[in-house]
């Protein structure tokens, strides 16, 4: 699991596809621009727990994912649903409904979603 730091740095990776350090600081948008050794002493601690790789290229690093950003999701999902529900999806959905303020849309969209999940789980009856 990436901390939030991280996960900042990955989004961004994800986003560029790869880059060095000033791609990511720069692609980072923020104002000002995060520590330059901060971020490579993040990358190199991400490097060594597998979330990324490099390539030298000149004599720069160049970064990229090694994860793929639904996989993280779903470690991050769990994680939570482990932590805070103790594995109920039902009652991480009961707390999401009661919590935030859903569209109709939205719910209708909810809603489709799980019937599609439904009728692929299920055999088909013929």
């Amino acid at each position: 699991m990436p901390t939030s730091g991280e996960l900042r740095l990955l989004k961004i990776l994800w986003r560029l596809g790869e880059g060095t350090i000033e791609d990511v600081l720069q692609a980072s948008h923020e104002n000002p621009l995060p520590n330059y050794k901060t971020v490579q002493t993040l990358l190199r601690i991400m490097e060594n727990k597998k979330m990324v790789t490099h390539r030298l290229l000149g004599r720069a690093f160049v970064y990229r994912p090694r994860v793929q950003q639904d996989e993280v999701n779903r470690l991050s999902i769990r994680s939570l649903l482990q932590r805070h529900f103790e594995g109920s999806r039902s009652e991480l959905l009961l707390n999401l409904l009661d919590d935030e303020h859903i569209e109709a849309a939205e719910l209708d969209e909810l809603g489709e979603l799980i019937r599609r999940r439904r009728a692929m789980k299920s055999p088909r009856q013929g």
